[in-house]
C-alpha cells in the first residue's frame, strides 16, 4: 500500500534543492498587480497595464532561468516563451473529442501545466496535474502566480493514481506512456484512476505493422533513453484490453514534424532535427522509424 501522505512530505525535500531554492527564491520576490489579464488562446498570454518596466525585467529574467521550456508557448507580459513543443497543435487536434465542463479532470505528466490552463475554458469542476517533477512544478507555480487558476499540482506520478484521494471523470495521459517500463500496469494505473464510465484520453508513440507487436530499442530511441515499448496499433489495443478499458477509439494518427517539436533559444539543448536521421527524416539517428503518434480515447 502507497502512503501519499508520506509520499507528499518526503517530496517536500525537493525544493530544497539547490538550483531549485534559487529559482523558488525568484518566485517569491514576484509582483502581483491586481489587473492581471489571462488570454487563453494557442498562445497563453498574461498582461497588465500597471506592471513596472523594472518588473517586467524581473519576471524575463526570471522565465530565462526556468529554462529549458518544453510546452507552451507563453507571452508574460511581453516576454515571448518561445517552447520547444507548439502545444496549441496536439491541444486544438484534442480538444473536439473531449467535454470538460463540470468534471473531475487529471493530466498525467502534466509539464508546466499548459494544457491544464487551456482546459480551464471548459469549466471543468475540477483541474488536477500530477508531473514528479520539481522544475516543471517550480514553471507551472510562476505561470500560476498571475493566473491563479485554482488548479491543483501534485509531485505524483502514474503509478499513485489507484491510491490517489479522488476519481476523475476525464484523465488525460499524453505522450507518458512510452515512458514506462510497464505499460500494461500503467493503463491499468490510469484505469484505477477514473469514475465508472470516465474516459482516458491517451497519445503515446506507434510504429506502423499489422500484427500484434511492439518496437523495444535496445538503448535509446531519438536520442530518448528512457523509452521502452512502441506498439503497433493492434498491440496497443491490446494493451487496453488486458487493462479492462473499452470503446478503444483512434482519434488521429500523426507524425511528428519540424513545425511542431523543434529547437529554440528557451530551451537547453536538441530538438527534433537533432534526433532524426541527417539524410532520411523517416527514420530516427538509430535507424529507428521517425516518431509517430496515435490518439485514442477509452473509457471505463
Amino acid at each position: 500500500m502507497i502512503d501519499l501522505k508520506k509520499i507528499r512530505v518526503d517530496r517536500l525535500k525537493w525544493y530544497e534543492w539547490k538550483d531549485i531554492k534559487v529559482l523558488r527564491s525568484g518566485l517569491d520576490k514576484l509582483p502581483s498587480p491586481k489587473d492581471i489579464i489571462f488570454q487563453n488562446s494557442n498562445t497563453i498570454k498574461i498582461s497588465s497595464e500597471t506592471l513596472k518596466k523594472d518588473d517586467i525585467q524581473e519576471i524575463k529574467d526570471l522565465a530565462w532561468a526556468l529554462r529549458p521550456w518544453r510546452k507552451g508557448p507563453f507571452d508574460l507580459f511581453g516576454t515571448f516563451i518561445d517552447s520547444e513543443w507548439k502545444s496549441y497543435i496536439k491541444y486544438n487536434l484534442l480538444e473536439p473529442h473531449f467535454d470538460l465542463k463540470d468534471k473531475c479532470v487529471a493530466d498525467i505528466g502534466c509539464n508546466n501545466g499548459y494544457y491544464l490552463f487551456r482546459m480551464l475554458e471548459q469549466k471543468p469542476k475540477k483541474l488536477v496535474g500530477f508531473d514528479p517533477s520539481i522544475h516543471y512544478k517550480t514553471q507551472f507555480d510562476f505561470i500560476n502566480h498571475f493566473v491563479k487558476s485554482g488548479i491543483e499540482f501534485e509531485l505524483l506520478g502514474i503509478e499513485h493514481l489507484p491510491f490517489y484521494e479522488n476519481k476523475f471523470d476525464v484523465i488525460f495521459c499524453l505522450g507518458v506512456l512510452y515512458h514506462r517500463s510497464d505499460p500494461i500496469n500503467s493503463l491499468k494505473a490510469l484505469y484505477k484512476g477514473l469514475n465508472k464510465g470516465g474516459e482516458l484520453i491517451l497519445d503515446t508513440f506507434m510504429i506502423d505493422g499489422d500484427g500484434e507487436f511492439s518496437l523495444s530499442p535496445k538503448d535509446r530511441y531519438s536520442k530518448i533513453p528512457n523509452i521502452y515499448f512502441i506498439p503497433t496499433i493492434k498491440a496497443l489495443e491490446n494493451w487496453a484490453c488486458r487493462a479492462k478499458f473499452k470503446d478503444f477509439e483512434i482519434l488521429e494518427i500523426k507524425t511528428t514534424n519540424l513545425d511542431e517539436q523543434r529547437k529554440t533559444d528557451w530551451i537547453a539543448g536538441e530538438s527534433l532535427e537533432n534526433f532524426l536521421d541527417p539524410t532520411d527524416k523517416n527514420l530516427t539517428i538509430e535507424g529507428y522509424p521517425a516518431p509517430k503518434r496515435i490518439y485514442v480515447k477509452l473509457r471505463k
